[in-house]
């Protein structure tokens, strides 16, 4: 079974650094990369590309809202335009480095609030998926199953690859629990251990409140920003290869 696993990078700005995004870069297979409006600029998005080439990993755009400060997490009051706006700036900026260092952008992986409000509407995630269609067709979006924007992906002609979140609780509904509630980050290196080993063996999670969730995925994600997610990362992917998986970018899946 081919399995990627991916995280977000290059999510610090100017001489900051929330993450450590080499010893991720050893270890994952496709990196969303943070392209300068919830974080990251231009010289951490070249250096985050030119890593990835050097790595053999995938690499996607990581669009976010224009809020540094928040980093990226708190909703906005945009208008549609203004979100297939950013969302072309944001997909175009990463094209033109990856073109630089000989990499391509393969999908585009929505960071939090921008995710959120897509998700909550299904016109704008039509209207987004179209938008990421006119810039390249062989784009894939990177979405949770059953989610507004898997279906605007499928409606708009491009590819869905579903996301399984290792570190992120689920409710009953399939949704995460939202950040700030008990529980719904897990930093416990056994615990996300035992739910990747959970879903490589019978394509399931626990939820919070203990109820065995199907999860349809084709790619595992562990947040950069979560305390440990080197370890994290590492004991996931250790998990796959045990379970007998094969650690692929994500653009070299096909259904």
């Amino acid at each position: 079974m081919k399995i990627d696993l991916n995280s977000d990078m290059g999510e610090g700005f100017g001489r900051w650094r929330i993450a450590d995004d080499d010893g991720l870069m050893d270890t994952v297979s496709s990196a969303n990369i943070a392209c300068g409006f919830h974080a990251g600029d231009y010289a951490i998005m070249d250096r985050t590309v030119r890593l990835a080439k050097e790595k053999g990993v995938g690499i996607g755009a990581h669009p976010g809202l224009p809020d540094l400060l928040g980093f990226g997490r708190r909703a906005m009051a945009v208008s549609d335009a203004d979100m297939e706006s950013m969302l072309c700036y944001q997909i175009g900026a990463l094209q033109g480095i990856a073109a630089r260092h000989g990499h391509r952008v393969t999908h585009v992986s929505y960071h939090a609030a921008f995710g959120n409000m897509a998700n909550a509407d299904e016109g704008l995630a039509l209207r987004l998926t179209r938008a990421i269609a006119a810039l390249d067709r062989d784009l894939s979006v990177f979405c949770m199953p059953g989610q507004a924007t898997e279906r605007a992906a499928a409606k708009a002609g491009l590819r869905a690859q579903t996301l399984f979140l290792a570190d992120r609780a689920y409710t009953a509904q399939g949704m995460l629990v939202p950040r700030g509630q008990p529980g719904a980050v897990i930093h416990d290196l056994a615990k996300v251990r035992a739910r990747v080993n959970q879903f490589l063996q019978d394509g399931s999670v626990t939820t919070i409140d203990g109820l065995r969730l199907p999860v349809r995925a084709q790619s595992i994600l562990v947040h950069s920003d979560t305390p440990g997610s080197v370890e994290l990362a590492r004991a996931i992917r250790a998990e796959i290869e045990a379970s007998g998986g094969v650690l692929t970018p994500a653009c070299q899946i096909r259904d």
